[in-house]
């Protein structure tokens, strides 16, 4: 088998196509609308180095077939996403679609893809419309329904018996959902639910009603720079320690916590996964994509891979033959991979049934990163599964 690589430069969206060649059969067409540029680029960066990796152990190849992957940056921008799925669609003809990190850009472009009869498996974005009454047969999410990560923060507090909780997200779908289920889970008293502005820099306002408030803690969900402005300003204004900060993995993940550095330390976050999961298929991962990056995996990463390694089981499962849709959509409902979380399965409306743990920052030798402790939700599913009718 020979390998070929070729890269082309769109005018307002940039690609990178990767295609590696066999003497036989047409390449399986895939397409990733991902965010490598602009706020929040590394997410996609990670989404996509954790699909690359899963090409890389399979040779190339996905489920023993030859793969045409084309790249295309969305630069978090939702005319970018539907102008991506156009083309990808009309012009490249592709199968299947992956690589969106933000909720609201998905709910552009997923449903136009389903409608078109196209698979999208999201390794990222899951929002609660699309896991319930906005279902699809074609459409799976093979990292979480948005609400789950918050969901187990806000049982972990309760667990920790807190009380009175001030939380704060951005105000777009993923930020809602998050609220939304953290408010599931939690006991306590909410004093203060506040929604920021996406992409927002500056949170002295919100510091300071925090420091005039009663909460005995903070949960927050600021994904990429927000969070990472957030963690660092919090922890200048010597607010860490009188009330302690926690969130979902989003803004304590490994690229983030580069960043932040000892601001973040001693902070506890909710994740499905870290890189020091003991499991086959984790260790393999971790060490390929830290020798491969020089960097360990973060959660998106992580799901970039899973969700790489999901298609070829599908792909394998009918021969590479995606002309047989149904049984390539039971192959993937299936999920029969091996799955870097450990356990996995999709319940009905096709979002992960899987364990979101605590984890705790910490310092290993010079660098920031996260322990994992415990889990907090084992085998959990999510709360829209009776309003997906499919």
């Amino acid at each position: 088998m020979t390998k070929s690589f070729s890269f082309s430069v769109f005018p307002l969206i940039f690609g990178a196509l990767l295609t590696p060649y066999k003497l036989t059969a047409e390449p399986i067409k895939i397409g990733m609308i991902t965010t490598l540029s602009g706020g929040g680029a590394q997410l996609g960066v990670d989404i996509r180095d954790g699909f690359n990796l899963a090409l890389k152990h399979e040779n190339g190849l996905l489920g023993g077939s030859k793969i045409e992957l084309t790249i295309l940056d969305d630069a978090r921008k939702v005319e970018n996403a539907k102008q991506a799925a156009s083309r990808l669609l009309k012009k490249n003809k592709v199968d299947i679609f992956t690589g969106i990190v933000w909720s609201n850009l998905a709910m552009a472009v997923v449903p136009y893809v389903t409608r078109a009869g196209k698979f999208y498996l999201s390794p990222n974005a899951g929002p609660s419309k699309l896991a319930g009454t906005g279902c699809n047969e074609n459409y799976f999410n093979v990292a979480w329904q948005n609400d789950n990560l918050h969901e187990a923060a806000g049982q972990y507090m309760s667990d920790k018996g807190i009380q009175r909780a001030y939380i704060l997200a951005p105000n777009y779908p993923a930020g809602k959902d998050a609220l939304t289920g953290f408010e599931r889970f939690f006991k306590g008293k909410v004093v203060s639910k506040i929604y920021t502005k996406l992409g927002q820099a500056d949170y002295a306002a919100e510091i300071a009603n925090i420091r005039a408030s009663d909460a005995e803690a903070v949960f927050f969900f600021l994904p990429g720079g927000m969070g990472i402005n957030f963690v660092k300003q919090y922890s200048q204004a010597g607010m860490k320690e009188k009330v302690p900060l926690f969130g979902p993995a989003f803004s304590f993940d490994e690229g983030i916590l580069k960043a932040v550095g000892d601001a973040a330390l001693g902070t506890f976050n909710t994740s499905q996964y870290t890189h020091d999961l003991k499991n086959e298929s984790n260790k393999k991962f971790m060490e390929s994509f830290l020798s491969t990056y020089d960097r360990k995996p973060s959660l998106y990463a992580s799901q970039g891979y899973d969700t790489a390694i999901l298609i070829a089981s599908a792909i394998r499962a009918v021969n590479g033959d995606l002309s047989k849709t149904n049984e390539f959509r039971n192959a993937l409902r299936k999920a029969n991979f091996p799955s870097v979380r450990g356990k996995f399965a999709f319940d009905s409306n096709h979002h992960p049934i899987q364990t979101i743990y605590v984890r705790q920052v910490v310092k290993d030798g010079d660098s920031v990163t996260n322990m994992t402790l415990n889990p907090v939700l084992k085998n959990h599913s999510n709360a829209y599964v009776d309003k997906c009718k499919m």
